[in-house]
């Protein structure tokens, strides 16, 4: 079994050495231009046109990560990257869900114990005493119901808050109201007090966090963004904030990373930023999971993951 890898982020000898030891029968070697030796599979992050197309006898692509709208995106603009018909599957969770909890009820928690206007009360010396958010009127609307976004709902339930959902698709959860499509999306709006998105990235869903959003939710909103800086219409979130609709937000992805130095956001006293780090993937799990999907492939089932080229994801 041949396997081909390539990453401009990872360790390329980590993952060879991990491949291999799980999948003793795997030869496993980092591409390089000019490689167009047989491969039975490719485990990739930003790959190179050259690295994947005319590779037909592929038995599956591996995206490194939980996204695969980059890869999407360099097929589109590059028809036939990816070899027709051969699967491409990504990262489900691999530690990624506890780490977005974290993220996620950190942030929360700032807007709802009111650390954020505290900052500001710091910065001009004001000793005064703020009373938290009302928890009846805290409503946390989540965007999004995949993996991800259920492993952040069922960790905000577990803190007692107001939380409802919505998805292209209907969805069910236990105690949590659940919205879906267009149609319903101003109503699921309404009432919000913080916008968490979680959405993944796909034509329709780009440039979703805009002004006319914005002014759906309830008056002086928090926005968390932790899945694509595509997500945001940036100056709109600064309008809003100046028009008092968002009280301010926390942003862990930019449209372009990153983020240039002249940047509003750096200096913006209601935003908090990251440097994409809400959530990464933790080679060891992951190493874990792409081996148990690869073993799959090879007794002829299906590998979890698989992504549904026509949604994105």
């Amino acid at each position: 079994m041949n396997i081909i890898f390539f990453s401009p982020s990872f360790d390329a000898d980590e993952w060879i050495q991990g491949i291999e030891k799980r999948l003793p029968t795997a030869k496993v070697r980092n591409w390089v231009s000019g490689d167009h030796a047989p491969a039975d599979y490719a485990l990739v992050w930003h790959p190179p046109y050259e690295m994947l197309a005319n590779r037909e006898n592929l038995k599956g692509i591996f995206a490194l990560g939980a996204g695969v709208d980059s890869i999407i995106e360099q097929e589109l603009n590059n028809p036939g990257m990816l070899p027709a018909k051969v699967p491409l599957i990504r990262l489900e969770d691999t530690g990624m869900g506890r780490q977005m909890q974290e993220y996620a009820i950190s942030s929360v928690l700032y807007y709802f114990r009111r650390m954020d206007e505290y900052k500001r009360y710091q910065e001009q010396r004001i000793w005064q005493l703020l009373l938290p958010h009302n928890r009846k009127d805290f409503v946390i609307g989540v965007l999004g119901a995949g993996v991800l976004g259920r492993s952040v709902i069922g960790k905000l339930m577990e803190f007692d808050f107001t939380v409802r959902c919505w998805s292209k698709t209907a969805k069910e959860f236990d105690n949590v109201e659940g919205f879906y499509g267009k149609e319903q999306l101003g109503e699921f709006l309404s009432g919000c007090k913080v916008l968490i998105n979680l959405l993944p990235n796909t034509p329709e869903t780009r440039g979703i966090l805009n002004l006319s959003l914005f002014s759906q939710l309830k008056k002086a909103a928090y926005i968390i963004n932790i899945a694509r800086g595509s997500h945001l219409v940036e100056q709109d979130l600064l309008t809003a904030i100046d028009k008092g609709y968002i009280a301010g937000a926390t942003l862990d992805v930019f449209a372009e990373e990153p983020l240039s130095n002249m940047h509003p956001f750096w200096t913006h006293p209601r935003i908090n930023i990251t440097p994409h780090v809400a959530a990464t993937t933790i080679p060891e799990l992951a190493m874990d999971i792409i081996s148990e999907n690869i073993q799959r492939i090879e007794q002829g089932e299906t590998p979890t993951g698989l992504v549904d080229m026509s949604l994105g994801y």
